[in-house]
């Protein structure tokens, strides 16, 4: 059971006090951003205040307050993920770019014409588009393993699947549409044995679950700031030490060179050979301060109050006439979001009909067009929560859904 009390925690949340028109605001889109407490607001203010200045540079007071709490933040950031060694996280602007750094700085250099890369339909964009780019670039094949109606795998597919030509499995660790959270643990296990490189999308879990990379057994993770209560802008890859020492930067310029040369020149050593020019030390800052609420609420808190949510929420939509759940209809087997549609009527205007009563839903394809295409939608609606939810907030949902199907009906 969780320990979260909402009324007490919501208060910490200055945007959650707003109305929209004469609605109190419902923030129900949190699988997109999260809101952010005061006290990751304050922090970034206090750097920018009185610690601003640029990193590993300036030999003088502001530049090394600002050093130390930057990388105070990876050191924070490591610990939260169970990385082995504060290097093995490189801090990125979103989970996209760090993707795209593995793709490029360490896929490409790995792949030759007709090697496989395997991976879900159900992915985002973000962890699609990077390898379809690859595989056009140099011939190489990219595979789709079957998604369940509940949005999971086949472990005996996965199986069936693999053979020394897939180079690369990439997977999502919970769904940005339906919230199913994947089994990477043992995903990783059957890969591993065909020494097949496993890069996962962690930004819808780790804000919800407690995640150690030494447990999962991944070689490439990412995720964003800005999902788990951190500002915009910051984002976090995590490798292994020694695939980190031999993916290429994919950004070149200061502060990642160790000797000039115009034949050969050297980097800096990890992380540093990856964080190329001024860094977003504010974003670090705020991360680490959101890292700290979080551990501070306890992450098995945060995850026993969105299985509340969860199965508050299914039982709930289930009573609304025309309103098709997607994924499974287990509370434990998805994150804190629930995605429907409703028959006859599209998304985008059930959204706007939510918005005008103060209730913020995303609509659309959510950055997964193939799966949407795959599971014949032209749209869903997406409810999702978080710390700073409550029933009551699902019941406004619930009560907003109704006014929406009796306007849009007629």
């Amino acid at each position: 059971m969780s320990q979260i009390n909402v009324k007490t925690l919501k208060q910490d949340f200055p945007i959650l006090s707003r109305k929209i028109g004469e609605h109190n605001l419902v923030y129900l889109d949190s699988a997109a951003t999260s809101q952010k407490p005061q006290k990751v607001i304050d922090a970034i203010v206090d750097y920018y205040s009185n610690h601003n200045a640029n990193v590993h540079r300036g030999a003088h007071v502001l530049g090394d307050e600002a050093t130390e709490l930057y990388e105070a933040a990876r050191k924070k950031t490591a610990t939260f993920i169970g990385a082995r060694i504060p290097q093995e996280v490189i801090f990125t602007k979103n989970t996209t770019e760090a993707l795209n750094m593995v793709a490029r700085g360490y896929a490409l250099k790995n792949l030759t014409k007709d090697d496989i890369i395997l991976t879900t339909g159900a992915e985002h964009n973000s962890n699609l588009l990077p390898w379809l780019a690859i595989c056009k670039q140099i011939g190489a094949k990219l595979e789709f393993l079957t998604i369940t109606d509940a949005g999971d795998i086949s472990l005996a597919e996965l199986k069936a699947k693999l053979n020394p030509k897939v180079k690369f499995l990439v997977i999502f660790h919970a769904s940005n549409v339906l919230g199913t959270i994947l089994p990477v643990k043992e995903i990783c296990d059957l890969a591993h044995q065909y020494d097949t490189k496993v890069v996962v999308d962690g930004s819808q879990a780790v804000p919800h679950l407690l995640v150690n990379m030494q447990s999962l057994g991944c070689d490439f993770y990412a995720f964003s700031g800005h999902k788990m209560l951190g500002p915009m802008g910051i984002g976090v890859l995590w490798g292994r030490e020694e695939l980190l020492n031999q993916t290429e930067p994919v950004a070149f310029g200061g502060g990642m060179i160790l000797e000039f040369d115009l034949v050969n020149p050297r980097w800096m050593q990890v992380p540093d050979k990856f964080e190329a020019g001024t860094p977003n030390v504010a974003g670090a800052v705020g991360l680490g301060v959101a890292i700290d609420y979080l551990t501070s609420v306890g992450m098995e808190n945060v995850r026993a109050h969105e299985l509340e949510l969860n199965d508050y929420a299914l039982k709930q939509l289930a009573n609304v006439p025309d309103l098709v759940i997607l994924g499974s209809q287990d509370p434990k087997k998805r994150t804190g979001l629930v995605s429907f549609t409703v028959n006859s009527i599209h998304a985008h205007d059930i959204a706007a009909v939510l918005s005008e009563q103060g209730i913020c839903v995303r609509s659309g394809m959510h950055c997964a067009m193939k799966f949407h295409k795959d599971l014949d939608l032209a749209a869903s609606v997406r409810a999702s929560f978080y710390v700073y939810n409550s029933n009551e907030d699902i019941d406004r949902l619930v009560q907003g859904l109704y006014k929406a199907i009796k306007v849009l009906k007629k």
